[in-house]
């Protein structure tokens, strides 16, 4: 029953990956169909990101009143309609409008499913879940793609990804009544030995400390910040740089845009067998080098090949980034304030994604879009730096 019970969530978080890469893909030809400019896309990624972040502020006392199983039900309806509106908005307009229900649906069952995946499974399960979501992020560009490469029939593509987030709708109704069942035989599973251990420093410390201003947890938040920059710009505008600057058609670029993401994908499919051999932070820091080189093949001047390979090496890199990271918070912190502190993370992460890649769309307006692989080149470099004096710090309390 557990079994079958997580095959069902991996699916959920395939239909919450499924969307986030699906305006990237599809704006080189929806902006011409729509008569916007280049940087509106950034408004509407804005739009989705302020959605998700309200609903992640308000997840905990909806979880809480409602349960997991109702509110990842319920948001995914919100998201289904969302799509279905992405597919037959007529205007700019409607599209803004449709956007709302994406970003507050995605916020709640994303909040919902790490908070029930880290409660009642093991923690190398964290690695596997959002591999899922890279399955659906992969699936996205290539759905689009293969509406787009013929007569850039983009609402065509937005309406199939609807209907499969609305069978997936039929299937958690279907077994609803299986969250709370499920829940209790599981209450024991999720122990993890590493998050077992004590470290009496640590905890005297945050006793009486607020969280957010415990040693590190700015540097923390900041990884978050810089790491969604990276991975939603690269989601974002990565099929317009190479259709505006390299010269590629847009169905071949949404093609090397599933790439980034089946590489996201693969890597924490691999990261979830890794764990049991290597620390979160080893991981974390041999992601954070494989994405950086994979960065600097964007910028420099080389053919276009090796750049449409950075994009796979980039994908690698940022893989074990964000569920280490997460699953690293009890370690680092302390168990006291370990859950807030993963909410300001989180809440961070998502303030990334709502501010960086509009903030490119701005400098790609008033410049050019060949600014984009130096931005991804400086969010790479700080984030690198944010954790290794993160490390720093936590190797003084004996942390790790």
């Amino acid at each position: 029953m557990a079994t079958f019970f997580l095959i069902i969530i991996y699916l959920a978080f395939i239909s919450l990956g499924l969307p986030d890469s699906l305006l990237g893909s599809a704006w080189p030809v929806m902006r011409l169909d729509l008569n916007a400019s280049l940087g509106t896309a950034g408004i509407l990624s804005m739009v989705i990101a302020v959605g998700t972040i309200v609903s992640s502020l308000m997840s905990g006392t909806i979880l809480k009143r409602f349960g997991t199983g109702k509110v990842t039900l319920v948001s995914c309806i919100m998201t289904a309609v969302a799509l279905f509106g992405f597919a037959w908005s007529p205007s700019l307009v409607w599209l803004i409008v449709a956007a709302i229900p994406l970003g507050l649906g995605a916020g709640s069952v994303d909040a919902g499913l790490n908070s029930y995946v880290a409660t009642h499974y093991k923690a190398h399960h964290m690695s596997w879940l959002h591999c899922f979501w890279g399955v659906g992020a992969t699936l996205g560009p290539i759905i689009m793609g293969s509406f787009i490469s013929g007569e850039g029939l983009w609402r065509e593509g937005y309406l199939t990804v609807a209907y499969i987030q609305l069978s997936l709708v039929v299937i958690l109704f279907v077994t609803l009544p299986l969250w709370d069942r499920v829940a209790g035989n599981n209450s024991n599973l999720n122990a993890d030995s590493e998050h077992e251990l004590n470290h009496p420093e640590l905890e005297q410390a945050a006793e009486n400390t607020k969280p957010w201003k415990l040693r590190g947890v700015k540097l923390a938040m900041l990884t978050f910040l810089f790491y969604s920059a990276i991975e939603t710009s690269m989601g974002l505008w990565g099929s317009s740089f190479l259709v505006n600057i390299k010269d590629i058609p847009a169905s071949t670029a949404a093609t090397w845009v599933s790439v980034f993401y089946l590489g996201i994908t693969f890597g924490r499919m691999v990261t979830g067998f890794i764990t049991f051999r290597m620390s979160n932070k080893q991981l974390i820091r041999y992601g954070q080098l494989i994405a950086l080189i994979g960065t600097v093949l964007l910028i420099l001047p080389l053919p276009t090949i090796v750049s449409l390979v950075g994009f796979m090496i980039i994908g690698l890199g940022l893989a074990p980034i964000f569920p280490c990271m997460l699953h690293e918070t009890p370690v680092r912190f302390g168990k006291k304030h370990a859950q807030s502190i993963m909410g300001f993370q989180m809440a961070t992460a998502y303030t990334g994604t709502t501010l960086m890649p509009p903030f490119i769309g701005l400098l790609a307006s008033n410049f050019t879009l060949g600014i984009f692989p130096a931005m991804i080149v400086f969010f790479a470099i700080v984030m690198l730096l944010c954790t290794e004096k993160l490390n720093k710090y936590s190797a003084k309390v004996n942390v790790g």
